[in-house]
């Protein structure tokens, strides 16, 4: 039997040179912020050479596109409403900023 392991997402991609690490989280069943929320934590590491990590993403973009076609994944364009800020007069609007995106985006990658 092999060896499985179940991840909730990803935590943090680094990139080094060469090799791309990317550490897989999960959702605590006994850690929780202030919040109550549970805490994701660390399980695994996978590491990859850049060119391993560039087929893996192209491979999972195609079985995301796979999950969309098949309506099993709605794309978060499609998901949230689009939201236009309202001016006051005087106040220009804030610029985006990177915690405006998506919560699961690495901190890495601008």
């Amino acid at each position: 039997m092999h060896d499985e392991l179940y991840a909730d997402g990803v935590g943090e991609i680094t990139v080094g040179g060469t090799v791309v690490r990317v550490d897989l989280v999960s959702l605590s069943p006994t850690e929780r912020d202030a919040s109550n929320v549970p805490k994701s934590v660390f399980r695994q590491r996978l590491i990859f050479s850049v060119e391993g990590f560039a087929n893996a993403v192209d491979l999972m973009q195609k079985a995301l596109q796979g999950l969309v076609e098949s309506g099993a994944v709605i794309p978060a364009q499609r998901r949230m409403p689009a939201v236009t800020p309202v001016a006051s007069p005087g106040i220009e609007p804030a610029p985006a900023t990177e915690k405006s995106r998506t919560a699961n985006a690495s901190p890495n990658f601008s």
